[in-house]
């Protein structure tokens, strides 16, 4: 079955939909309206147009914001403002008689430079990078990346693979050292949904179509993938491949290792894919597992074959309230046991609770307020929860009408057993549409002297509670030993679920007011929080990768030999290392991140 053509939802020029210096789309963000409350603009999302009265005494009491001390990025930067661009002009020369396009325009280069970690927005707010892509490429196909890799290898050209650009591990920033001509290879404009197959419920896609539009295509077909990532109205396809992608949905679905079915590699030694799309073949070490989870450093991911379902008949959301997170979290791992997980089951503890009721609109109606204070009244009078220790848990249920009925009873059933009662279908919908504009938080931050981020790891269920616990300790411990002087927000939640264990997220931020190097000091809290993760049995990445920000505990969790047997495959597929982006194992120098960090705060002392 053939899928029709449409038009890309992010245009091929992103700085005409997207912002150059923060999260999303230019017309949605989070501002002080001139009533002096929290507004998120625009009208994309079931948040926009709506002010949240409480966020402002939130931000106040929890962070020692004032709206009287603001902090205005800079202006819109210029070529002058920009690194020259290294050329290779006999690259140039046949990239141009081979037809392909590109361009070397200052902001299609700036805004292919960087992911979205905190010191590389800081970096578009207050500074600038020392090195960004030369030049910037748009294959239409397959056909157009074997091309571009062989040029590249022939003139010894880095290349850079380009998908979404919501990397949050420092995957695309350039390597500052690299003397050579360095091309973002932008596969946006390879977005197509090449075939669906009903019969064996596959679909098969080129690796630049962006998560929301493969969803869209396939409804329209009756199909979904329920890949459902944090990021997905952005990210793509091959950049899901490449990072070995967690979704929300993962409960149903899977992740994105299981989703795969098949998967095109352009490498520096040829094409690499299987010869069949089988459900499953024993030819020794998966191929497919050299490249999931790669980073863009063996080569360009192509085209991508999926597994895909039927559109759920029903979906329906709810939530729970339960005593305390502990309880909350020993609900979920019996939910887990039980195997009656639904598509998405995710816990926050108390800090995040508070934080997610502070961005809770103004009641639509007399109605609507009288209802919650009903809630709210028997949660804490009648059932005797105490508002500063209780802990929500949002759910969302798929599948036939009868198949959600049996899940939402077993769940709930379970949770009576730890103390919970449902909190509303209400809740557990605004709870997970939350995620999609969670990101624009840390623009309004930023304009406010607070930096921020989040991080994640994955851990055993008998060390949840423990690592929760430790790592919000840790760091507290470390804002104050470092001159913080403001309560710092340290939050978590439950994300995923396992057999096994739980994928745990970390939501990290303070008010850096009388700090000279802001970004510094919060890399070495976060360094010493990973480093608290390990000590408690955690891992150093669920799903937001390695790139060059953890690469220097990646020995420690795969072993030297592990180390050995990556270097060994990248040298073989990648002798010349023309995709030397330096994630994961390249050679491109180490401590690159440090010191674009260490740059960003000069520029911020100087500002202070």
């Amino acid at each position: 079955m053939a899928a029709k053509e449409e038009s890309p939802t992010i245009p091929k020029r992103r700085q005409e939909l997207l912002k150059w210096n923060g999260w999303g789309y230019k017309d949605s963000k989070f501002m002080i309206n001139k009533n002096g409350q929290v507004e998120f603009t625009g009208q994309r999302y079931k948040l926009s147009g709506m002010t949240m009265p409480a966020m402002i005494d939130w931000m106040s009491q929890t962070m020692g914001i004032t709206l009287d001390h603001k902090s205005p990025a800079q202006p819109d930067l210029t070529a002058a403002d920009i690194p020259n661009a290294i050329r290779n002009e006999a690259f140039l020369q046949d990239l141009k008689k081979a037809g392909i396009d590109f361009s070397d325009d200052c902001q299609d280069r700036l805004f292919r430079a960087h992911g979205h970690t905190l010191h590389e927005m800081f970096m578009l707010r207050e500074g600038c990078f020392e090195r960004i892509p030369d030049l910037v490429v748009w294959p239409m196909c397959n056909g157009c990346c074997e091309k571009i890799v062989t040029l590249a290898t022939k003139h010894n050209v880095v290349l850079i693979p380009f998908g979404g650009g919501t990397s949050v591990s420092g995957a695309l920033e350039c390597p500052i050292n690299e003397k050579r001509m360095i091309v973002s290879v932008d596969t946006s404009q390879m977005n197509k949904i090449l075939w669906i197959d009903p019969n064996n419920l596959t679909v098969h896609c080129e690796s630049g179509i962006i998560g929301q539009d493969l969803e869209r295509q396939l409804a329209e077909k009756g199909y979904c993938t329920g890949h459902e990532p944090d990021s997905m109205e952005f990210s793509s396809l091959g950049g899901w491949v490449a990072t070995r992608a967690s979704g929300m949905k993962k409960n149903v679905y899977g992740n994105i290792e299981d989703l795969v079915v098949h998967v095109k590699t352009v490498t520096p030694r040829g094409v690499m894919e299987k010869s069949c799309q089988v459900p499953r073949i024993s030819a020794g070490p998966d191929i497919h597992h050299f490249i999931m989870g790669s980073e863009g450093t063996l080569g360009l991911i192509t085209e991508v074959t999926l597994k895909i379902r039927p559109m759920p008949e029903c979906k329906k959301y709810g939530s729970i309230v339960f005593p305390n997170f502990e309880n909350g979290v020993k609900c979920l791992r019996e939910v887990a046991r039980q195997r009656c997980a639904p598509a998405s089951i995710r816990l926050m503890d108390n800090e995040q609770f508070q934080f997610g009721h502070a961005l809770k609109p103004e009641a639509s109606s007399i109605f609507t307020s009288f209802v919650d204070g009903i809630k709210k009244l028997y949660i804490t009078k009648i059932k005797g929860f105490d508002p500063h220790k209780l802990s929500v848990a949002t759910l969302l249920f798929e599948g036939t009408k009868e198949e959600v009925e049996a899940s939402e009873k077993r769940v709930y059933d379970i949770a009576a057993k730890f103390g919970g009662i449902a909190g509303g279908e209400d809740n557990g919908q605004r709870g997970y549409m939350l995620t999609f504009v969670i990101a624009y938080l840390r623009d309004l931050g930023f304009e406010y002297y607070v930096v921020g981020e989040s991080f994640e790891t994955s851990v055993p269920w008998d060390r949840v509670l423990d690592l929760c616990r430790n790592v919000k300790d840790r760091l507290q411990r470390e804002c104050k030993e470092r001159g913080v002087q403001y309560p710092p927000l340290s939050t978590c939640r439950v994300t995923q679920t396992y057999d096994t264990g739980a994928c745990v997220y970390f939501y990290f931020a303070y008010n850096y007011r009388g700090l000279s190097n802001p970004v510094q000091t919060y890399e070495d809290i976060e360094t010493c929080a990973r480093e608290e993760i390990l000590a408690n049995g955690g891992s150093i990445s669920h799903h937001h990768g390695v790139g060059k920000i953890r690469k220097r505990w990646l020995e420690r969790t795969v072993s030297k030999t592990g180390v050995g047997m990556m270097k060994a495959v990248k040298e073989y597929i990648d002798p010349k290392n023309i995709f030397g982006s330096g994630n994961l194992v390249g050679d491109a120098e180490g401590d690159r991140h440090m010191t674009a960090s260490h740059h960003s705060n000069t520029v911020m002392q100087s500002k202070l």
